[in-house]
């Protein structure tokens, strides 16, 4: 088995650290940097502002002093690790915080225009070339009635920046690191818990595609995949029974086939050979009808099961009928069977008319073959009750015999396709094994429930119910189920 998704959780894990090396190590770090700049000049801006506004203003008020001013400027220098500059309108540095300045011959910026700057308040630069390394320079005008006399103008080397927006980088670099043995760890458990196991269910799955189903699923958890363990260890099951019920099926059926066709080919061949003599050939030809019809029956019955089952669809044609009616026209068919064993029917019926809503022929279906069944098992001289009763907006018939009952062990069986006691292949050679069956596949396909209740030699009653018509007027519909 390739076990690729270890391949893929791994190549996933490398390509989220390289990813993510590759966001901090550029976007990160420039939106930083930019974020680190800004931040920078605004408080740059600030303390411009405040100098522009008191020191310097002092000086064009002749207040303060040059010198004065050179050491205000110089002990905030030291405060902010940043050069200061007081200049004039035609660039000439009249203050420099980090050196004296020459009144006679101050140092001129070329080409300074304040109105380089735009709406921005700093640049980042050489600053007009005088600057061998990037410079962040943040000016703020001096202003004295209303008129720009000079310019106050902060410069902090853009490394101390850098340096700092490295130690941050440096940080998030730890960050990802631990980022990443996280996710190694949540890989490592994902593996424990998701991957082995899946593993687990992939290789019983192998082995039930093989035909295996004798396998466990060695998976035991309260989640999703134990979950899924589960339903594929039913599923698996579910199969083998189904594997199981088909060689039966198929052992049944050519049992059930082959007892008659021997006879038939048995008679046969004796009378071709002359063993059977023409004044006896009338007696086993007799034989020979008996049997095919007996064929006939159950090829029927095969067919008629075959209509139903939980994945199969059937088509019920209901209506309103009487229920009661259908039981006494039932009834009637079975008069030459009764005379022969000298039964009898005591029926106990709730009014003249009782409607339901059914498939009106696949309930007399259902109650023949009911019937049928007490007829077989019933001893001679005794009574077959049939009786309805309406509760609860259903109406429950009973179909109930004193003959030699089912043997317990034998309750949960009947149901079962060919399924036949061993009192009833020794007192019923017609039998199926067939009609319990479709008894009960016509039942559940109406919705409905249909229970026995059986003690062996006492007698057996079969409940079911079918839901009460709300009208009986006999509008006929159609539904699937």
């Amino acid at each position: 088995m390739k076990k690729t998704l270890y391949l893929k959780l791994l190549l996933g894990y490398l390509l989220f650290g390289i990813l993510g090396f590759i966001l901090v190590s550029t976007v990160t770090a420039q939106a930083q940097l930019r974020y680190l700049e800004k931040q920078a000049a605004s408080d740059l801006y600030r303390e411009a502002t405040f100098v522009a506004n008191n020191y310097a203003t002092e000086y064009y008020k002749n207040t303060t002093t040059l010198d004065d001013l050179q050491s205000q400027l110089k002990a905030l220098d030291t405060y902010l690790s940043a050069q200061i500059w007081m200049i004039d309108k035609n660039g000439e540095i009249l203050v420099n915080s980090r050196n004296a300045v020459d009144i006679e011959k101050p140092e001129n910026i070329d080409s300074f225009n304040a109105t380089d700057f735009g709406s921005n308040y700093y640049q980042i630069g050489h600053f007009y070339n005088y600057f061998s390394q990037d410079y962040l320079s943040v000016f703020s005008p001096i202003t004295i009635n209303y008129k720009v006399k000079g310019y106050i103008v902060i410069h902090k080397p853009l490394t101390e920046i850098s340096t700092f927006n490295n130690h941050l980088l440096n940080l998030s670099y730890l960050t990802l690191g631990l980022l990443c043995a996280c996710a190694l760890l949540l890989i490592f458990i994902l593996v424990i818990f998701v991957i082995r196991p899946i593993h687990k269910i992939a290789a019983s799955v192998a082995n039930y595609a093989d035909g295996d189903f004798s396998k466990k699923i060695d998976v035991h958890t309260n989640d999703e995949i134990g979950y899924l363990a589960g339903s594929i260890e039913y599923m698996a099951n579910e199969m083998n029974t189904l594997e199981e019920d088909q060689r039966k099926f198929v052992s049944n059926v050519s049992h059930d086939f082959r007892s008659p066709l021997t006879s038939i080919k048995g008679y046969v061949e004796a009378m071709l050979d002359g063993t059977i003599p023409v004044e006896m050939q009338d007696k086993y030809l007799n034989i020979i009808l008996f049997e095919t019809e007996r064929l006939n029956k159950l090829t029927n019955s095969i067919l008629e099961l075959n209509k139903y089952g939980s994945h199969g669809r059937t088509i019920l044609d209901t209506s309103n009928f009487d229920i009661n009616h259908v039981i006494k026209m039932t009834v009637l068919t079975f008069e030459g069977r009764c005379k022969e064993k000298h039964l009898s029917f005591e029926l106990i019926l709730t009014g003249q008319t009782l409607f339901v809503r059914a498939d009106m022929s696949k309930i007399e279906q259902v109650v023949y073959n009911l019937i049928d069944n007490a007829i077989k098992f019933s001893h001679n001289d005794s009574s077959i009750t049939i009786e309805t009763t309406e509760k609860n907006g259903k109406v429950f018939v009973s179909v109930k015999d004193t003959g030699i009952g089912i043997p317990k062990d034998s309750l949960n069986k009947i149901w079962e396709r060919f399924y036949k006691t061993d009192l009833s292949r020794g007192k019923d050679k017609k039998g199926t094994g067939l009609g319990l069956a479709i008894v009960k596949e016509i039942i559940q396909a109406h919705g409905e429930n249909i229970n026995v209740i059986s003690t062996e030699g006492v007698g057996t009653e079969f409940i079911f119910t079918l839901p009460v018509a709300k009208s009986t007027t006999n509008e006929a519909t159609s539904r699937t189920v």
